[in-house]
């Protein structure tokens, strides 16, 4: 957070415009990637398992390496 607080109006068009562009790049590859005929047909076969064991995954990576007990 003090990252935010001391970067200025400049700074914080600078993390705003690298923020969107960044989204939008993550947008666009996952459109690419779900409109191919392989990935789409393995999304909509095991994709209702798929997304929680992986939301489950990036869950646990985080609590362990934030140091959680």
């Amino acid at each position: 957070m003090p990252v935010f607080a001391t970067a200025g109006i400049g700074g914080m068009t600078g993390y705003v415009a690298v923020f969107l562009v960044l989204v939008a790049v993550w947008c666009f590859a996952g459109k690419f990637s779900a409109t191919r005929p392989v990935v789409a047909k393995a999304l909509a076969r095991w994709g209702h398992i798929l997304l929680p064991l992986v939301l489950i995954a990036i869950g646990l990576l985080i609590v362990i390496e934030g140091g959680a007990p």
